[in-house]
């Protein structure tokens, strides 16, 4: 790994997110990291255009307007340079970079992922104290367009020692086993493999579960493998807490769209339900 794209905003998330950030590059010391900040403007024209009416006319509409972009551009500023303090603090701060565009996150991150092998974001956003059951609005487009890795950090950080992987024989939960066989980041750490059989069979899930477990041991990587039974949400978020796992590394929205309407995502309820990182694959 060598280029880490780290997505901020204002919310206490954002702050955390960069703690993590700070604990990758510790421990792949060659990596470099950007900071992205996208002012999504729109938050100050739909008022006014809502409110006003027309009825001061197009220049105090205009001026205000142009106020708001000032205002949001020195909040932006302010932002980055919080952010760069947590780096600094670590000795990182010749390893890290910032950026400030406007518009919409999932818009920039097509023109800025391409060359960044992780992305990073925060759970949720600015208005997290207001929402504290539901994940961000853009959490959900933001993996399912990203083609790269996306770490979506928790509320608070802790050291990371112990990764499980809810492996269930799928396409992108083997990128996650190549990630976890040819990245350095995990080395030296313990390494869990959970399988649930759910409508597979376990004949299934075992298989796939013993194929795993030989990939990671000729990477000299030695997992604790369980196949355990019910409904994948409840029993891996409950495996996450009582075994003190620090990050679930899983596939991403492996069903369309339509499916996940009539019975819901497994994804986006890990994400809710999991007090600690999620690394998802696509």
């Amino acid at each position: 790994m060598s280029k880490i794209l780290l997505c901020s905003d204002g919310s206490a998330y954002g702050q955390v997110c960069c703690q993590y950030g700070s604990w990758i590059l510790s421990r792949l010391t060659q990596a470099q990291l950007d900071i992205l900040y996208v002012s999504d403007l729109r938050q100050y024209e739909v008022p006014l255009i809502a409110d006003l009416s027309g009825s001061l006319g197009i220049q105090p509409y205009q001026s205000i307007l142009s106020q708001l972009e000032d205002l949001e551009g020195k909040k932006a500023a302010a932002l980055l340079e919080a952010a760069q303090v947590v780096f600094a603090d670590a000795g990182q701060a010749d390893r890290v970079n910032t950026h400030h565009t406007t518009g919409l996150l999932i818009d920039s991150l097509r023109e800025f992922e391409e060359p960044y092998d992780l992305i990073l974001l925060g759970k949720r956003g600015e208005n997290a104290d207001f929402a504290k059951e539901h994940i961000g609005s853009t959490i959900e487009r933001v993996v399912r367009a990203s083609h790269k890795p996306c770490l979506v950090t928790s509320r608070n950080f802790r050291p990371i020692e112990k990764v499980a992987l809810a492996f269930d024989g799928g396409d992108s939960c083997y990128k996650a086993l190549h990630y976890l066989t040819n990245s350095g980041l995990f080395k030296g750490l313990e390494i869990y493999l959970v399988t649930v059989p759910e409508d597979k069979g376990e004949d299934f899930a075992l298989h796939h579960l013993r194929e795993a477990e030989e990939l990671l041991k000729h990477a000299d990587i030695h997992p604790v493998c369980q196949m355990l039974p019910g409904v994948s949400e409840d029993v891996i978020s409950s495996y996450v807490d009582e075994s003190g796992i620090h990050l679930l590394m899983m596939g991403a929205y492996g069903h369309s769209r339509i499916r996940q309407l009539l019975i819901g995502s497994t994804t986006t309820e890990m994400i809710r339900r999991c007090k600690i990182p999620v690394m998802l694959f696509r």
